[in-house]
């Protein structure tokens, strides 16, 4: 566990004592060989399924993969962020890689702990680094509107959870994931068990965001810079799934009943923001909604508790994780030459720039759930398992995939199909920075339909 904390952790004074010349690729090179080091947690070795153990920190086959995701995502989101910051002072440069750097120690420790305390801390602590990001780093004045709506709802989700955590610290005297699944069984069925249920859920829920609470996404992300975007879409939204993932192993009797609102808020959640993203302009907000409907599935599949449910809520939440980051970084390069996000004005771009067009049409062939992708693994084993608990619930999904699929074509054909517009006269061409960029985003994607079972989790 050490061997990847300490080299994040040195990343730090890294950038803040390099040379400002080799800044970028110093903290470059120097995240990539600690995402590369990560891949070696894909091993599992112990019967408990626990292992790389201390007695703060521990990996099992569920909080691997979104870890390994974590340890990925950094150099990614150095080289998405390269461009767009060279104009600032050298200062800032180092600031901002040392957010993301931040951002990063805090999700290792958030998903590798062991105490769900200390899991809690480190929920609350990544909002702090994200929100100097979208606050200082965004686009437009937009941005302290969105960081506010960002930070309150998830801090008010999140405070009936710490005293939620603390109730159930005094009734079994344990917050250990070790031992917590061994404890006696909560015999839950007063009135006051039941607002006791959803404050353990409802932090998770507003972080995944269930629609309803989805609010404060399209503005955090529409506002925020690319690694902003990058690291809430692909992971961020992720430690919502993971925790509920954690609690609900405790909070069995009383689920069956509660969660039947929170599903159905889910499955309707797909079909609305699927219809809210086929009347979208702004691309970087379709995006945005495009991954509230995705989670959807994910809370779906989570809910109901069974083997399948689990497993496809993990293996969607992986690949949602590097598609949707791969469509950031696709409407960041979009934006870094046209300066606007407005779909109408930036189409028709295949003939200027045909090799990021290879790319656009990888990306949203993945966010649409195409066949060998692990996305379609996850989407069908969700809604297979939510098909098996009540038969009505495939209306829902089936109208989800429908809208979905017929979003990520548009936005594909909006953005490059048809007659360049007359005011385009300059672009810069595509660099091979961004085609690399790509590359580690979409080359993951594949190689998982190889060797699905890394992203399985429990159900192995």
């Amino acid at each position: 566990m050490l061997k990847i904390l300490i080299p994040t952790l040195m990343l730090v004074p890294t950038a803040w004592l390099t040379p400002a010349k080799w800044l970028w690729p110093t903290a470059l090179t120097h995240s990539m060989l600690i995402a590369l080091i990560s891949l070696s947690w894909l091993k599992f070795t112990m019967e408990t399924g626990w292992s790389t153990l201390n007695l703060f920190m521990a990996t099992d086959p569920l909080s691997t993969p979104l870890l390994v995701l974590t340890c990925w995502l950094l150099p990614l989101m150095i080289l998405a962020s390269q461009n767009h910051t060279a104009t600032e002072p050298i200062n800032r440069q180092r600031m901002y890689i040392m957010l993301l750097t931040s951002l990063q120690i805090f999700l290792i420790l958030a998903f590798s702990a062991t105490e769900i305390i200390m899991f809690y801390v480190m929920f609350e602590a990544t909002l702090i680094p994200t929100l100097i990001l979208i606050t200082r780093w965004g686009n437009q004045t937009e941005r302290l509107n969105a960081g506010v709506y960002f930070l309150f709802y998830t801090l008010a989700g999140s405070l009936p959870l710490l005293v939620a955590l603390l109730l159930l610290q005094n009734y079994t005297g344990t917050l250990s994931l070790f031992t917590l699944p061994f404890s006696h069984p909560l015999h839950l069925s007063s009135y006051a068990d039941k607002l006791w249920w959803a404050g353990c859920l409802l932090a998770f829920l507003v972080k995944m965001p269930l629609y309803g609470v989805h609010l404060w996404l399209p503005k955090a992300h529409v506002e925020a810079p690319v690694a902003g975007s990058m690291v809430l879409a692909a992971v961020l939204l992720k430690l919502g799934g993971y925790g509920m993932m954690r609690m609900l192993v405790m909070l069995d009797p009383l689920t069956k009943e509660l969660s039947y609102p929170f599903l159905i808020f889910a499955l309707w959640g797909i079909i609305m923001t699927g219809s809210i993203c086929l009347r979208q302009t702004d691309l970087k907000s379709l995006i945005a909604y495009s991954s509230v409907s995705h989670m959807g599935l994910v809370v779906g599949g989570i809910l109901i508790q069974t083997p399948w449910g689990f497993t496809g809520a993990l293996i969607l939440m992986i690949a949602h994780g590097l598609t949707s980051s791969a469509l950031f970084c696709l409407a960041n390069t979009n934006y870094e030459r046209t300066h606007s996000r407005t779909m109408l004005l930036a189409r028709g771009l295949q003939v200027v720039l045909p090799l990021m067009t290879a790319w656009w049409f990888i990306a949203s062939l993945a966010n649409l759930a195409l066949p060998p992708l692990p996305n379609l693994m996850g989407e069908l084993m969700i809604i297979t398992s939510l098909f098996n608990w009540s038969w009505w619930t495939i209306v829902l999904t089936g109208g989800g995939t429908l809208i979905t699929a017929s979003y990520s074509l548009y936005m594909f054909l909006m953005t490059q199909r048809g007659p360049l517009p007359s005011h385009i006269i300059n672009l810069a061409p595509s660099h091979s920075r961004e085609h690399l960029l790509m590359a580690l985003h979409l080359l993951p994607l594949l190689l998982l339909i190889l060797k699905p079972e890394l992203i399985w989790g429990w159900a192995g």
